[in-house]
């Protein structure tokens, strides 16, 4: 009897084991990314491994509330979102856990683009649209994005609402370069220079620059080739062909760059599989499948980004490689508090 007791406890003991690590073949995804592209993504991956990517789609909040809800009890094993920002807010809050850490993933990633918790799997970078005929490239020599809040651009700037968080990460990247109290008079500055009370999304701020309403934007890279692409429609299309792309803080720190990201659930019940999910869309296949449905920049070297990038955004320009993006989630709620004092819709 206590033979049968002891293989019995074994048997309990290793077939809980196996579930908790990861080999009940499937890995569950609460995914906040909306292209339709990634689930062919993921079929590869199933294609090649055998393990199931069990989806849930949703907005970044919804999603957020349901992990931060399930807590222990987590069925999540990677939450993926479109910014460093939502990743570094989720760490604060406890959701997530240390293991992003394969060889592979540390070879691929440079350090200031992940966490132990948080990875980026692409890059994109929050740069500065301008109308040509409108904009000199004197006005433009040497503009950085503490330059947004320069009074020779008042009346001449779109940018969206303070609570998208593509703008708390870049305010969030001012103040851990500049300090808060810097940033708090910057964010003033860039207020008094707006020419409309914020609104849209960013192919919206594009669009308000080729109508004529700004003379420059503040938006994300991949927007300006998804409207070049033809996917949104003939008028995008048109506009975006009115603007020229400029990437500010060329002669200091390089570009303000943010990724989308890949974020281990803290009780994950299928951790090694999510880190070997992680591991794949970074291999160069995968890395090609983002840069040519996503527009997004390659997060891995030797992957070129598509055409529509090359040919209109250009790969010639310094990223900043110096501002670890941990500090947008850290510094987010400071961000959040500056532009709310400044009057930022």
């Amino acid at each position: 009897m206590r033979k049968i007791g002891i293989l019995a406890f074994l048997f309990t003991f290793l077939t809980t084991s196996v579930i908790a690590d990861g080999h009940n073949n499937e890995v569950n995804v609460f995914n906040a990314r909306h292209y339709k592209a990634d689930a062919e993504l993921y079929g590869k991956f199933t294609n090649q491994t055998g393990i199931k990517v069990k989806l849930i789609n949703g907005k970044s909040g919804a999603l957020e509330k349901r992990i931060l809800e399930e807590g222990a009890d987590a069925t999540a094993d990677l939450y993926i979102t479109a910014d460093a920002g939502r990743c570094g807010a989720m760490d604060k809050k406890g959701a997530l856990q240390g293991g992003l850490t394969s060889a592979a993933i540390k070879a691929a990633v440079p350090k200031s683009f992940r966490t132990n918790k948080w990875v980026g799997i692409a890059k994109r970078a929050r740069i500065i649209y301008y109308s040509p005929e409108r904009v000199t490239g004197a006005e433009l020599s040497g503009m950085t994005y503490e330059g947004l809040a320069d009074p020779k651009w008042k009346g001449r700037l779109v940018i969206r609402k303070s609570s998208n968080i593509y703008n708390k990460s870049l305010v969030a990247s001012l103040i851990k370069n500049n300090g808060k109290a810097a940033t708090a008079e910057w964010a003033k500055g860039v207020v008094a220079n707006m020419a409309r009370t914020p609104e849209g999304n960013d192919r919206a701020q594009i669009m308000a620059v080729a109508a004529g309403e700004a003379d420059i934007a503040v938006a994300n890279t991949y927007y300006l080739a998804l409207m070049l692409s033809g996917k949104k429609g003939v008028e995008q299309q048109e506009a975006a062909k009115k603007v020229k792309a400029f990437f500010p803080n060329q002669n200091d720190r390089g570009t303000h760059m943010n990724v989308s990201c890949a974020a281990l659930v803290k009780g994950a019940p299928n951790k090694s599989n999510a880190v070997k999910l992680v591991e794949f869309l970074l291999t160069p296949e995968s890395q090609e499948h983002f840069t040519n449905n996503t527009f997004e920049f390659p997060m891995i070297d030797g992957v070129s980004p598509s055409p529509l990038v090359v040919n209109n955004l250009g790969l010639d320009f310094k990223q900043d490689m110096k501002t670890k993006l941990a500090s947008y989630g850290k510094n987010q709620a400071a961000a959040v508090e500056v532009m709310t004092a400044a009057g930022w819709k």
